[in-house]
């Protein structure tokens, strides 16, 4: 049975799209009446286009080291003078730069966007900076971190084969400072084209006006083919797979249990993102009252529907469920008990109350998440771009409501019934040290 209509809100604002002849595509939401603009360029490249591991990150970074008429820092700052804030984010198939800014600064973060995709800065200075940049974030969120890079990092390297699908995203300080100006040039050429980025512009905009204003600064930047697309497709598993590692931080063991998704193309991918929010999200959620409140296997547990969150990325992915396990309880019984709350609910499907909470925090985290106009413009762009589906943004709360009871069930036993991919880490012992 559908979810009651009632959480089924409509969609608020429509997706304009315009494309510029050099390739570069252009979406724009309106805000009436917001004093705010957010905008973002998200680039067809991340983790799993490059052949050095960790460069197309390290490339983010030198994207702020100055272009064709701004120096180191300056788009910094002129963002910042005009009272606005910034970023620029690597995923696993696509790399977002993203500003949110009273709405009158609009041209100015056109133009400063421009600058950069028509001919950046790259020079052996900033690459061995950005190298030891890089080189600390890693140290700070992955080597002196219990769990760190657990587990969008470490699964894959169980779940999939080949170098695209696998590799640590991060890379390391002696590879990424050896990387050379010519390489970076390189890199740009092939992958940082207008035919291969979307814009997205969201606020207090009048989109006749956006696509004006686009049109200004980014009509002369000559347009070129990008580099073809990383071939990602893998066979599925064979058997089930298990590996055990030790952290020397970790204070206790944690496990992910990993599956293939439904491609992003499959009605089941969006049933998916449901599902594991009715095993996962809240107190009440199955895994959280199995595990946790009645056998007592774990003292954390969650849920995803992707590496990186739901849509964020192309096929393949992987639906997983993480878990802390308390002093005294096999990684190897938790694991289990995930697989007997995933085969129940592929058996019985949820119940209709059941489902309705789901639905229902899934949409106030959506509207919470996106609320911020620079976020929204983020993703805005990058549904654009790995689906087709700016839309996506507005009328994922809506979508969400359409799932079923059935719907649940079915994909939770498509995805019980595929082999597992099974990491485990656990803490290193006094011995080892």
């Amino acid at each position: 049975m559908t979810v009651p209509t009632a959480v089924a809100p409509p969609a608020v604002a429509e997706v304009r799209r315009h494309r510029l002849a050099n390739g570069l595509r252009l979406v724009v939401i309106p805000d009436p009446g917001s004093p705010a603009v957010g905008l973002s360029v998200a680039y067809g490249v991340g983790y799993r286009s490059e052949s050095r591991s960790g460069f197309a990150h390290l490339f983010e970074h030198l994207m702020f080291q100055g272009s064709a008429n701004l120096t180191a820092q300056e788009h910094a700052r002129h963002i910042q003078a005009n009272g606005g804030v910034f970023n620029g984010t690597t995923h696993r198939d696509h790399t977002s730069y993203f500003e949110a800014m009273p709405a009158e600064a609009l041209e100015l973060g056109l133009f400063l966007e421009a600058d950069r995709m028509r001919a950046p800065r790259f020079t052996p200075e900033a690459i061995t900076t950005q190298a030891s940049v890089i080189a600390e974030e890693i140290r700070r969120t992955v080597t002196n971190r219990p769990y760190g890079g657990f587990p969008t990092f470490r699964l894959p390297q169980v779940l999939f084969d080949s170098f695209a699908n696998t590799h640590d995203g991060y890379g390391d300080h002696a590879s990424l400072g050896a990387a050379t100006v010519e390489e970076c040039v390189d890199f740009f050429d092939r992958h940082y084209a207008p035919a291969n980025a979307v814009l997205a512009i969201c606020g207090g905009i009048d989109p006749d006006e956006a696509v004006k204003l686009a049109e200004r600064h980014f009509w002369t930047i000559p347009s070129r083919a990008a580099a073809a697309p990383p071939e990602l497709a893998e066979p599925p598993l064979a058997g089930p797979r298990t590996v055990e590692r030790t952290d020397r931080l970790a204070p206790l063991p944690v496990i992910a249990v990993g599956r293939r998704m439904p491609p992003p193309d499959s009605p089941d991918h969006l049933a998916a993102v449901v599902a594991a929010a009715v095993l996962g999200d809240g107190e009440s959620s199955r895994l959280r009252r199995s595990l946790i409140r009645e056998r007592r296997l774990a003292t954390q547990v969650m849920a995803m529907a992707g590496l990186s969150g739901p849509f964020d990325a192309r096929d393949p992915d992987a639906f997983l469920v993480n878990a802390v396990c308390p002093p005294g309880v096999s990684a190897r019984h938790t694991a289990e008990a995930i697989d007997e709350v995933l085969a129940e609910l592929a058996a019985e499907g949820p119940a209709e109350d059941e489902l309705l909470r789901a639905v229902r925090r899934l949409q106030t985290a959506w509207y919470s998440d996106t609320d911020p106009v620079g976020v929204r413009a983020r993703r805005l762009a990058g549904y654009e771009l790995l689906h087709g589906d700016g839309e996506l943004v507005l009328d994922a709360p809506r979508r969400f409501a359409t799932v079923t009871t059935e719907d649940v069930r079915r994909v939770t036993a498509d995805l019980a019934g595929r082999h597992p991919a099974v990491l485990r880490l656990v803490p290193e012992r006094k011995a080892d040290r």
